[in-house]
């Protein structure tokens, strides 16, 4: 017998994204933890053990459906094929409702992790990247967005260009757009991407928070850790670092 679906959950797709690639090849992306690394999350001695736990150890994959789903979580990933690309979604199944003011660290993050597999493949398959991750709240009642010289970005798709947080200057283009985040390529970064998440106020953090991923590719060392030096600074004079979810 078929249990009946509750009627008191939909199914929400929380974010969906093209990536051009087959979806046999797409679904390996979410499956083997070595490819895995290769988009989800950002450099930590934590990402294997995180990897592991959520993709590995507690989650339920149908292979034949090219669904994975996380134990604990009304969240799982679908992987559709369209011709020689793919259609990726993340989908919840929760109460039914107008979702458009919620702000959900998980939600987001899903978000930014898709179109990091997006970049992944459409720009820099089979490349490893190279990442660097800040968190915590602003210092004055700004977007990071604003912080950043992005609160004017043009349309997903279009080509940009301007100062970017410490960089005098710098070009690429706006990869995705969501209602709390922005995704830019940057092309000094051996064409790489950032990704901006901005959390709105709230009583416990007045000023908001925000987060922020550099995914950089094929830098030397000098050059990455230059990146980095620079914008660590940049970073410690207008924010404060707290753990994302603290």
């Amino acid at each position: 017998m078929t249990e009946a679906a509750d009627p008191l959950t939909e199914d929400h797709v929380l974010v969906e994204v093209t990536v051009p690639a087959p979806a046999d090849i797409v679904w390996t992306a979410l499956r083997d933890p070595q490819k895995i690394k290769q988009w989800f999350g950002w450099d930590a001695d934590t990402l294997k053990d995180e990897i592991d736990f959520i993709f590995i150890t507690h989650a339920e994959a149908d292979e034949a459906a090219r669904s994975v789903t996380f134990v604990g979580v009304p969240d799982r990933y679908e992987v559709e094929a369209r011709g020689e690309s793919s259609l990726v979604r993340v989908v919840r199944s929760a109460p039914a409702g107008d979702w458009s003011d919620v702000f959900d660290g998980m939600i987001e993050g899903w978000i930014s992790f898709t179109w990091q597999l997006a970049f992944a493949f459409a720009r820099h398959p089979g490349e490893t990247r190279r990442t660097l991750f800040f968190s915590g709240p602003p210092r004055q009642n700004r977007l990071a967005r604003s912080l950043l010289g992005l609160d004017a970005a043009p349309a997903a798709g279009e080509p940009w260009s301007g100062p970017l947080g410490p960089e005098t200057t710098a070009a690429g283009e706006v990869w995705f757009t969501a209602r709390h985040q922005i995704g830019v390529t940057v092309d000094a970064w051996g064409d790489g991407l950032l990704v901006v998440v901005d959390q709105p106020p709230t009583e416990a953090k007045p000023h908001g928070s925000a987060m922020l991923t550099l995914t950089t590719y094929g830098l030397s060392d000098a050059d990455f850790a230059d990146v980095q030096a620079r914008w660590q600074a940049w970073w410690d004079d207008r924010f404060e670092t707290v753990a994302p979810g603290c």
